[in-house]
Parts: structure tokens; sequence; C-alpha cells
């Protein structure tokens, strides 16, 4: 049996009590819908919050890169090939910090795609939280195969 601050000092990803891990993931994962709800985009909204050593030092949500028009999706609905996704946004916003992702948690709503889940293992994010699954589960796969930690929420209740 583990105190809290040495579990997370040895995992730097969850605490001791299962219960307590649940709870705090459902409050994050919540966070990050309420996040993804900041997207213009039409066809799916995502949202992502990396969380290391107990603090969020990192939001994204799925949009256009800074500077282009907040149109995700052209006229027949298709998503513009340069939209950024929550996780990538996420990654990258952290990247422009002082702080760095190495052994953090990250929440996504959806679970990414294979060209993030890359750049998920190479920001060394150790943890993957999701609430729905991707169409496409080879990033879940690769994410797996790199020794991520992967969870999925099953439901999400507004409380």
């Amino acid at each position: 049996m583990c105190t809290w601050a040495l579990c997370m000092q040895q995992d730097s990803l969850v605490y001791a009590d299962p219960k307590k891990q649940e709870r705090y993931d459902r409050a994050y994962m919540r966070m990050a819908s309420e996040w993804s709800k900041l997207s213009h985009c039409t066809r799916k909204q995502v949202g992502a919050l990396i969380v290391k050593e107990g603090m969020i030092i990192s939001d994204g949500y799925n949009g256009t890169p800074t500077g282009f028009p907040n149109d995700c999706e052209d006229a027949e609905g298709l998503t513009h090939w340069y939209v950024l996704h929550a996780e990538a946004n996420a990654i990258m916003k952290v990247a422009r910090s002082t702080n760095n992702a190495r052994g953090a948690t990250l929440y996504l709503t959806h679970s990414p795609c294979k060209e993030c889940s890359k750049l998920i293992m190479q920001a060394g994010i150790k943890r993957l939280v999701y609430l729905d699954a991707y169409k496409d589960p080879s990033g879940l796969e690769l994410l797996r195969n790199g020794g991520l930690m992967v969870h999925k929420l099953e439901d999400l209740p507004s409380r």
C-alpha cells in the first residue's frame, strides 16, 4: 500500500485508491467534454486535457490553425485537411510552454487517430483516458503496443 504522494511519484499516473482515480478521471473528462464545445467543427467536437502531477497543464479542441477561418468543413460537409485534432492542439500548446507532458495523462473525448497517437507517444504521455471510440482502432493499438495505459470511460453522466 502506498500513499498518494508516493504513488504519484512512482507512477506519475494514478491514485492508489481506484475509487478516487475514477472520480478524478470522470471530473477531468467532464472538463474535456466542456472544452470540446469551444470547437467550431460541426461534424465532431473533440476536447482534450493534459494532466500532470494533479495539475492541468494544457487543453485543446479540434479546429483550424491560428489565422484560418473557423470553418472546419467544406460545403459538402467534409473536414478540411488542415484541421487540427484536439490532442495535437493540446500537445502543441504544452510544447510552447515551459512545461512538458512527460509522464502525464491525456483526457480525450474521442480516442486518437494513428497520427495523433504517434504525437502522444513522442510527447511522453503515459496514460490515456477516453470516452468515445474513433472509427479506426489502430491509434489505440499503437498506444497499447507502446506501453501506454489506456482506459475507456464507459459513460459520463453530467452528475
